[in-house]
């Protein structure tokens, strides 16, 4: 009777000592993906905000051309006025500038709340005992040094 208790307590441990590793290795993992996502929104500001800003001074290009040309002819502009857009871009422009930095925005909340959870799941008891002997590290919440870097960029139409 006592071997089949010791056995039962021991297979609870090794039950209870898998699952808790494997809770690290997802912790770490949700870690390593929400680092990712920052990349891939910084990425995404990078090669969109530029092309963007490119699209509409094109169109206000474009209509500034449009009504030097036209506004000589003021009466036949009346009759076939050109269907200006470039207000319409600078709405959609901001619009994306908006959308993009609540992205960046998230995506940095989201990594730190995954550092968060992850460093509680290794520091905490008795979860500790298992991450020290795994090699499982605390990592660093997001802090980025350089002020410049925190900066949404500059989007300028000269």
């Amino acid at each position: 009777m006592g071997l089949i208790v010791t056995l039962v307590i021991l297979a609870l441990i090794v039950f209870w000592a898998v699952g808790m590793y494997n809770n690290l290795v997802n912790s770490r993992n949700r870690v390593r993906n929400a680092f990712s996502q920052i990349d891939v929104q910084l990425t995404r500001r990078y090669d969109l905000i530029p092309n963007l800003v490119e699209t509409v001074k094109g169109y206000m290009t474009y209509e500034k051309s449009t009504l030097g040309s036209t506004l000589g002819r003021l009466f036949a502009l009346t009759a076939a006025y050109p269907d200006l857009k470039a207000s319409q871009n600078m709405q959609q422009l901001q619009e994306e500038l908006t959308s993009t930095e609540n992205k960046v925005a998230f995506a940095r909340q989201a990594f730190n709340d995954s550092v968060l959870s992850y460093n509680n799941a290794c520091q905490n008891f008795p979860g500790n005992l298992l991450a020290n002997n795994f090699g499982f590290k605390p990592a660093e919440f997001l802090e980025v040094e350089e002020p410049a870097k925190r900066e949404t960029p500059k989007v300028s139409f000269n």
